[in-house]
Formats: structure tokens, C-alpha cells, sequence
């Protein structure tokens, strides 16, 4: 069993509704991370659960503090999120790049992946902008230059394409509507794809292990009928198990 944290896969949505000479404004809150949480204690690992806004102030700041977890995920949560804290934004304070010390753990030791999403890898516009961080360096992959989405909105069925533990006897039926376009390092191994581009890739960092996922783990990349799949809880219980050293 692995003790895993999984930062990001929330959001809040600004709706303003004019009827007429008549607006008004709603604000809607939502989390999208249920289906792999879900899937990894299914598989029987513990998760600690960081939202976006959380993640804004509580990510740990030192490597001490990421000790008390054996695995990270982030999951649709830019950089700019980890890099600027409102005390470093708001009050020009200088403190730790919390990036850095993500990097440092890993690389003594930690289990560290970064699942797709739109603000993910470089994300929609580019605008998760991780190529520019030094998370770019730990990576199984390289990120392209600009925005990597690929949408799929006819389905593209994940393929196994090589054996591991990981994925050993599995297989999956139901398609994926996006993913990033991500290219492997010629060290990593790449285990699952869609078409011809890599969705699933495993890497070593140091005495850490990391992992690339090429698309996201929810709507609308995901839908539900991939996420509820035996093949889905298997393959990231499995993950999470490699990434701890298990």
C-alpha cells in the first residue's frame, strides 16, 4: 500500500446570466478527482486529497514536508499555482520554489507523476507552462514548445505496448477524447498508447521513479464509462505501487 497525494482537480466557474435588461452572477465550485481517488483506494492505497486552492498555500515547501506521503500526482493544476504563492504574488515576499523541492524529493527517493488535463504538461495556450519549470527535468517525457492538446472527439482506445507490471493483462474497450502529445526520452519506458503517440510512460529520477499520463482522469477527456472500467483502478493501483517502489 502507498500513501498517495494527489494536488489539483478542482475549479470554480463564473456564470454571469442576462434575462433581458437583468443580469446576475452564480459561482459554481467543482472537484474532479473522485474516479481515480476512487480507483486507488479500490486498490488499496491511502490518498490525501490537496485541491487547486489548497495546493495555493498548503503544498509542502521543503522535503521534510512531502516525507509523510510516498507518491505526488499532479493532476490539472498549473505551475503558476506551486510557484506563486499569494505571500511571493501579493506580498513580494521571497520564499522557497516549491518545484524545486518537488524535484529534490524525487530525486531522494519520492514517487512523483503529472496526469494530463487541460492545465497540465503545457496545457491549453501553453498556459500550464511546466516545459519552463524544472519539472521538465524529471519527466520520462519532453513537452512540446506550445499548447500539446490533442482532442479526439471520435475516441482513440488506449493500446498496451509493452509488458510491465503495470499492465500486464489488461486491456481497454472504451476510447479516450483527448490527450497531450508528449514524446518519450529515449531511457523511459513507454506502456500504453493512443494511436501513435504515448499516453502512459515510466521513468527513473535519481533513487525516486516518476511517471507521465497523457490524458486526464475525468470528464471530458475521460468519460465515465473508461473510468469505471476494472482496467482503469487496475492500472493506477498497479502505478502507484511502481512509483512507491513496491
Amino acid at each position: 500500500m502507498a500513501k498517495v497525494m494527489l494536488v489539483g482537480e478542482s475549479w470554480s466557474v463564473t456564470s454571469i446570466h442576462a434575462k433581458g435588461f437583468d443580469t446576475f452572477t452564480t459561482v459554481d465550485y467543482a472537484e474532479g478527482g473522485a474516479a481515480l481517488i476512487g480507483a486507488l483506494q479500490q486498490e488499496g492505497h491511502e490518498v490525501v486529497y490537496m485541491p487547486s486552492h489548497v495546493a495555493a498555500t498548503e503544498f509542502p515547501s521543503t522535503v521534510e514536508g512531502l516525507a509523510e506521503v510516498d507518491v505526488v500526482l499532479l493532476s490539472d493544476i498549473g505551475s503558476n499555482t506551486l510557484l506563486l504563492p499569494s505571500s511571493t504574488f501579493i506580498q513580494g515576499q521571497v520564499g522557497p520554489n516549491r518545484l524545486d523541492v518537488l524535484v529534490d524529493w524525487v530525486r531522494s527517493g519520492g514517487g512523483f507523476a503529472m496526469v494530463g488535463g487541460y492545465l497540465s504538461f503545457q496545457g491549453i495556450e501553453a498556459k500550464a507552462n511546466y516545459k519552463n519549470t524544472s519539472i521538465a527535468d524529471i519527466l520520462p517525457v519532453t513537452m512540446l514548445d506550445g499548447d500539446d492538446r490533442v482532442e479526439t472527439p471520435q475516441g482513440v482506445v488506449p493500446e498496451v505496448s509493452g509488458p510491465h507490471a503495470v499492465v500486464d493483462g489488461l486491456s481497454f474497450d472504451s476510447p479516450l477524447l483527448g490527450y497531450q502529445r508528449l514524446v518519450p526520452r529515449e531511457e523511459a519506458q513507454t506502456l500504453l498508447t493512443v494511436g501513435a503517440d504515448p499516453l502512459l510512460v515510466l521513468g527513473r529520477e535519481g533513487a525516486g521513479r516518476t511517471l507521465a499520463y497523457a490524458s486526464d482522469i475525468g470528464p471530458h477527456w475521460a468519460p465515465e464509462a473508461f473510468t469505471s472500467a476494472e482496467s482503469f483502478a487496475k492500472v493506477w493501483g498497479r502505478a502507484a505501487d511502481w512509483l512507491a517502489g513496491n
